[in-house]
């Protein structure tokens, strides 16, 4: 376990806690929970990506700015029932459910 430590600390690279608190895991609220099929656990990161994933899987870009997303119902939850949103703000959106941990 102790190799294993020294492994992981030796990619995080020169941000440990920062890039850590992106992939540690921690268990979702309800309204995330529905968001990943159910899932209890997830990391900030992965979750991202699911939402992203979403994003693309439903065309929910708008077609005349790619910058927008167009929220669907499912989106519309986790993402304080905005019905549009702009790419720049959806880190922000999703940190806010992920709230700081202290390690």
């Amino acid at each position: 376990m102790v190799v294993g430590q020294l492994a992981r600390k030796a990619t995080l690279g020169e941000c440990p806690k920062k890039v850590a608190r992106l992939i540690d895991l921690v268990n979702l609220p309800s309204n995330l929970r529905e968001f990943a099929d159910g899932q209890s656990q997830m990391s900030p990161l992965s979750f991202f990506i699911r939402v992203w994933s979403h994003i693309k899987t439903h065309n929910l870009q708008d077609p005349n700015n790619k910058n927008l997303v167009n929220c669907d119902d499912k989106l519309k939850s986790i993402l304080l029932g905005k019905t549009q949103v702009e790419l720049s703000e959806l880190p922000t959106l999703i940190k806010h459910h992920f709230p700081n941990q202290s390690k």
